[in-house]
């Protein structure tokens, strides 16, 4: 094999090693059968949320995984496979599982979260999901809920004290 071609296919590989080392989600999805508008369509999605998909040889993502440790994400990779890469550990999955129960010819194979190659279910799983800035708010309202019951007590305790009638409490007492 010529040296310039040899050269040019392990910068390919070193690349695509770094790019899924720093990617916080991958997902390997099958797109035999999509036509030219179906995949416009899903990268249209995809760039909304910032997610990246790239078709690469199958041999090339296969030693980049390799390299990784990602052995049984490597197996996969037959076939027309395209990888979306994101910054999001949920968004790869979640726009791609939707598309997916749309467009049957789109098949999600497996993928790599957080360093973890995980199988279609997981990738199925993470899909139910809602995004980062989603989980946060969830979170913080579980965390502002019991604060916020207490603010209320307090303030139907003191509006029962102004207006001279008794508090709540001692209303349910005296019944």
């Amino acid at each position: 094999m010529n040296k310039d071609i040899l050269a040019q296919k392990e910068a390919a590989v070193s690349a695509l090693t770094d790019r899924m080392k720093h990617a916080a989600s991958i997902v390997l999805v099958e797109y035999r059968g999509l036509t030219v508008a179906e995949v416009t369509e899903l990268r249209k999605l995809l760039r909304a949320e910032d997610v990246d998909l790239q078709v690469y040889k199958n041999t090339i993502a296969q030693r980049a995984a390799r390299s990784l440790g990602y052995d049984a994400f490597a197996e996969v990779l037959k076939g027309p496979n395209a990888l979306a890469f994101g910054a999001d550990q949920v968004a790869p999955a979640r726009v791609l599982a939707k598309f997916a129960k749309d467009h049957d010819k789109l098949i999600v194979k497996n993928g790599v979260v957080d360093g973890a190659v995980v199988d279609e279910e997981t990738i199925k799983t993470l899909a139910a999901l809602p995004n980062k800035e989603g989980m946060l708010a969830r979170f913080a309202s579980t965390l502002n809920a019991p604060v916020i019951k207490f603010a209320m007590t307090v303030k139907a305790l003191a509006e029962a004290k102004e207006n001279g009638g008794a508090a709540p409490a001692e209303e349910a007492a005296a019944e």
